[in-house]
């Protein structure tokens, strides 16, 4: 490791900053809407993104600074078990397929902004789409935290903040101005912000892991002495090699494909999708988004390229800025370590856009002030996406980082359970709205209290989100095994409630919406009337 500040890293990283932050602030004259006040402008970008736009604003919503850092050091400390991010990207392109360009449609027809708005409109319940906005919100705070852990990896690397002598605020100052920006620009801009920022993100992005795929190896000697010296140390361990034990392999299912049923939950990834100007611009981004996931499995590479390299650090999100700072030239590692921070900031943004969105479409207009203006929403949700940033950025300045990883872990079990509600209402409505509520509350409950027992070698509780399923005896992914309670339960109360004839809400949707497109009849009238 370097002693000091590495100046000329810092230096790049400095540029690629404050260029972005120009074009955050530019980007409110992007695209200009004729009108500003409106929630489909500042949250959703004018729903007017093309195909490009919005491959680059998902990869850059989806792919984080926190996949650039604990991907590879996932692999760096446990071997080819941290690839189960590979397969559950490729799972979820087929899934979201089959589901987006309905909810695309649904929500273009009727005006929704978010999820909580479709199920709202879809099952005629308050209370269910209250349910989905919550757990939305607190899936998503953590997440926000994540980036800024990425944040202050790539800081801590460069020197920056005066080390653990210094005082809190020397130490903190970099990250509180990086967010400082990030909230002004995402206040003034709105989507077009991170929509605008993504193309350099993912552009830096994919450059640093073109080099580091080829450049790495040779100076260590090749992929073979990689992939050696990766298993010594995993056969050391105890491991059993670079091969995870059969032991784990429901351990890696599981968790593969109840990450690839939650990704499209998050609010962010909706708030994206929906921002796009048409169906068939989210039928063709399915089909070009997993080069991500190639993308995905070169970067996990470096996991074992930082064994190989000899990088010994305490803290395993540390491994791979590191690795950059002693393999790479320090002008390139300022281009890396600039790609990690950018690639925070983007996600950040449309982080918070989601979450205020949802507080100010399902919580304040629901149950608040349900006569609110479009302008009274616009700016209600402008001021909660910067109380949502100031609580991320409070959770992590005052909580252990491992803290946020495990309430990530946890949000990534809470937002699974709404599935059944957003998909299946997509499909059907046979499920009745208190049942979903009730097979909610099951998972719900079931997942945290069975992530709470989970113990690690550091910690008593939250130490992992993987337990024995019950009856079976495996160990697998815990969300994947609330999700299932949660269904059962969902179609054993809608057969009930059914029997007893409980009355249901009324759906304002018709068959009809969940295949119009943007230029059909009836598609802009309803726009408008839901903009006034």
């Amino acid at each position: 490791m370097k002693d000091g500040v590495n100046g000329v890293a810092l230096g790049v990283f400095i540029f690629f900053f404050l260029a972005v932050t120009v074009m955050g602030f530019l980007a409110a004259r992007w695209r200009k809407a004729e009108n500003e006040h409106s929630l489909d402008e500042w949250g959703l970008g004018g729903r007017s993104f093309g195909t490009w736009v919005t491959w680059f604003l998902l990869g850059g919503d989806l792919y984080t600074a926190y996949t650039f850092v604990a991907v590879p050091a996932a692999i760096y400390a446990a071997g080819a078990a941290g690839f189960f991010a590979v397969p559950y990207t490729i799972l979820v392109y087929p899934l979201i397929f089959t589901f987006l360009p309905r909810l695309w449609s649904v929500s273009h027809r009727h005006g929704y902004v978010t999820t909580s708005d479709f199920v709202r409109g879809r099952f005629g319940s308050k209370g269910l789409s209250l349910a989905v906005a919550i757990t939305g919100i607190l899936a998503t705070m953590p997440y926000i935290a994540l980036q800024l852990v990425g944040i202050q990896a790539v800081l801590d690397v460069m020197g920056v903040g005066g080390g653990e002598n210094a005082n809190w605020f020397v130490k903190d100052l970099p990250l509180l101005l990086a967010f400082g920006v990030l909230a002004a620009y995402t206040y003034s801009s709105g989507l077009r912000a991170p929509a605008l920022i993504a193309f350099v993100k993912d552009t830096l992005i994919y450059i640093v892991i073109a080099v580091a795929i080829i450049y790495i190896p040779i100076k260590l000697g090749g992929f073979d002495d990689i992939f050696a010296k990766a298993g010594e140390k995993f056969t050391t361990q105890g491991a059993g090699g670079v091969v995870p034990a059969a032991g784990g392999q429901w351990t890696y299912a599981t968790l593969a494909l109840g990450s690839a049923l939650a990704l499209f939950m998050y609010p962010h990834s909706i708030t994206a999708t929906l921002s796009s100007r048409s169906r068939n611009v989210i039928r063709r981004n399915t089909t070009i988004l997993p080069l991500y996931s190639l993308m995905l499995g070169l970067l996990g590479l470096l996991g074992f390229m930082a064994i190989a390299a000899g990088i010994k650090v305490d803290n395993g999100q540390l491994a791979i800025p590191q690795l950059f700072e002693d393999m790479f030239p320090d002008w390139f590692a300022g281009v890396a370590f600039a790609a990690i921070g950018i690639g925070a900031l983007v996600p950040a943004a449309i982080m918070s856009i989601a979450a205020a969105n949802l507080f100010t479409r399902n919580i304040y207009k629901d149950f608040i002030k349900p006569d609110a203006t479009a302008a009274q929403e616009t700016k209600v949700s402008k001021l909660v996406s910067l109380l949502v940033k100031v609580g991320a950025l409070v959770f992590v300045l005052t909580m252990d980082k491992t803290v946020a990883i495990n309430f990530q872990l946890l949000g990534g079990i809470w937002i699974l359970q709404t599935f059944p509600a957003l998909v299946g209402g997509l499909f059907t409505r046979w499920f009745h709205r208190w049942a979903l509520l009730a097979g909610w509350a099951v998972g719900m409950v079931y997942g945290t209290v069975a992530a709470y027992g989970v113990a690690s070698p550091t910690q008593k509780h939250f130490g992992g989100s993987a337990k024995e399923i019950p009856g079976i005896g495996e160990i697998g992914y815990i969300g994947l095994t609330a999700f299932v309670l949660n269904v059962l339960v969902t179609v054993v109360v809608t057969v009930v409630l059914r029997a007893l004839k409980a009355p249901e809400g009324v759906d304002e949707t018709k068959p009809e919406d969940y295949t119009a497109d943007a230029g059909d009849p009836g598609v802009q009238v309803e726009l408008t009337e839901a903009a006034h």
